[in-house]
């Protein structure tokens, strides 16, 4: 039963559950979608249907209307053209999933939600936390929409920054659902001296993920498959001529090697940095924090180090044109999750508005 002290309000075991649920769900949205961009997947369905998308190809006759608009695209003109209609089911599948899930996650979210409000056990403050959680939503899919859209036409892969737009709204989406949750949760609101180092260290993920996200889009790692350095050198020369600092090989990065370049070294100088100023953080100020906290600094420093790892082993399993799925995605997942534990964190020195 929900009680009301003091103006702070107390939830329920259940809300918390369906919270954590949906998080989890968001995430999965992401790796799936991580999956899908890896298979290239993400253009073999050329329609943004709503509703009547939620029903796959049913027939022969479906699945060879499916097969001929994919046909059109630039994808299959220029890369795909072997494809079979066994290969395109492949790929329609991934895509396919990763839509499906998105909507799923409108029931998860809308059925419990109309429940909880009628029974009263989420107050106007969650709701409005949730309004958030769901516009966000809302704005991720509208970027995905556009972002495949930029596939369709000329160029037979999505556009870098669109995709990393898709992404980042993808990861705002995923912070507010953490900031809702820990409105649920109780604390003390312990200070600690490392607060704004907290808040530093987020931030540089923050922008981390950003460069991740145009990683993935520019295809980079496929550049520089070597670790330490990259192609045998630790500053690619591309870099160190001022003429190629233009606008123009920012954007064209299809064509010209500089941004590919870039964003990879930036990649890896800030997965540096990360792991430096967490191990400095765990080093020097787990002592002075609670035992929630702690834990939640403990797996920021395990996932750190099982990011870099993953970071180096994704490098070294690139074949050809094609970066490894499992080491890709599983580097994806634990960038994510590092996030989020750092984040966690954060919030767990604010001042607390809740008894729970």
């Amino acid at each position: 039963m929900n009680v009301v002290l003091e103006n702070k309000f107390l939830y329920s075991r259940s809300v918390r559950i369906w919270l954590i649920i949906g998080l989890v769900m968001l995430i999965g949205q992401v790796i799936i979608g991580g999956i899908t961009r890896l298979t290239g997947s993400g253009l073999s369905i050329t329609k943004w249907e709503i509703v009547t998308g939620t029903i796959p190809p049913l027939d022969q006759k479906d699945w060879e209307e499916a097969f001929d608009l994919y046909k059109e695209t630039p994808q299959y003109q220029k890369i795909n053209s072997h494809f079979d209609l066994y290969d395109f089911k492949y790929i329609y599948f991934w895509e396919y999933f990763h839509r499906l899930w998105a909507r799923s996650l409108g029931f998860v979210f809308l059925i419990p939600f109309l429940y909880f409000v009628s029974t009263q056990k989420i107050d106007r403050l969650l709701i409005k936390r949730l309004a958030v959680v769901i516009l966000m939503t809302a704005l991720t899919a509208s970027a995905g929409w556009i972002m495949v859209a930029s596939g369709l036409v000329n160029r037979p892969w999505v556009n870098a920054y669109k995709l990393t737009l898709h992404f980042m709204l993808a990861v705002l989406t995923i912070s507010a659902m953490v900031y809702t949750i820990a409105e649920t949760k109780q604390i003390d609101g312990t200070r600690c001296p490392c607060q704004n180092l907290v808040k530093s260290i987020l931030a540089l993920t923050f922008l981390q993920l950003i460069v991740a996200g145009m990683m993935s889009g520019m295809r980079a790692g496929l550049y520089y498959p070597t670790w330490p350095d990259m192609n045998g050198t630790f500053i690619p020369g591309v870099l160190l001529d001022p003429h190629n600092w233009t606008w123009h090989n920012l954007t064209n990065y299809d064509s010209y090697l500089f941004a590919p370049a870039l964003i990879q070294f930036l990649h890896r100088i800030l997965a540096y940095v990360l792991l430096i100023v967490t191990y400095f953080l765990f080093f020097n100020f787990r002592k002075a924090l609670e035992n929630d906290q702690k834990v939640l600094l403990t797996w920021s420093f395990v996932l750190i180090s099982l990011q870099v790892l993953l970071g180096i082993a994704t490098l070294f399993y690139i074949k050809g044109a094609s970066i490894p799925v499992f080491f890709g995605v599983a580097h994806q997942l634990v960038g994510l999750l590092y996030f989020i534990s750092l984040l966690f964190l954060l919030l767990g020195f604010r001042k607390p508005k809740h008894i729970a």
